[in-house]
């Protein structure tokens, strides 16, 4: 069985996260079951930040890319695919850590969305101020 030479990367991007598999030999992106292109629904820029670190790394013919993602939305799932993606590719060759680390595909986007608190309408959106 292929499990030997496979190779596993986790990305974290907003509340989204994304397991990923790099398989040697085959081509191809899978998420959740789907083919890249059918979900993400044609959005070519979505596309375009997955594959970022496997056009990087020339490798994106050299292995299979399979994903389990769930929480957040499509940007999101997409910037934790690339996150896990480098992660995985770290793992398969040690010498692509210069390059990776030089486009900023394996540090943790630390941006969340901030918290209601009370008293206001969102995060920090007051209610509207009359004097009289």
């Amino acid at each position: 069985m292929a499990e030997m030479n496979q190779f596993r990367g986790t990305g974290r991007r907003k509340t989204s996260v994304a397991r990923v598999r790099l398989i040697p030999g085959e081509k191809g992106i899978v998420i959740n079951g789907k083919d890249m292109k059918d979900y993400f629904g044609g959005r070519e820029l979505l596309s375009k930040i997955v594959e970022q670190p496997l056009i990087l790394t020339e490798t994106l013919d050299k292995y299979q890319v399979i994903v389990n993602v769930f929480g957040g939305g499509n940007s999101g799932q997409a910037g934790a695919i690339r996150h896990g993606v480098s992660r995985a590719l770290l793992e398969a060759d040690e010498t692509l850590k210069p390059a990776l680390r030089e486009a900023g595909f394996l540090t943790r986007d630390s941006r969340m969305v901030e918290r209601k608190k009370f008293g206001r309408r969102k995060a920090r959106r007051s209610p509207q101020f009359s004097k009289r």
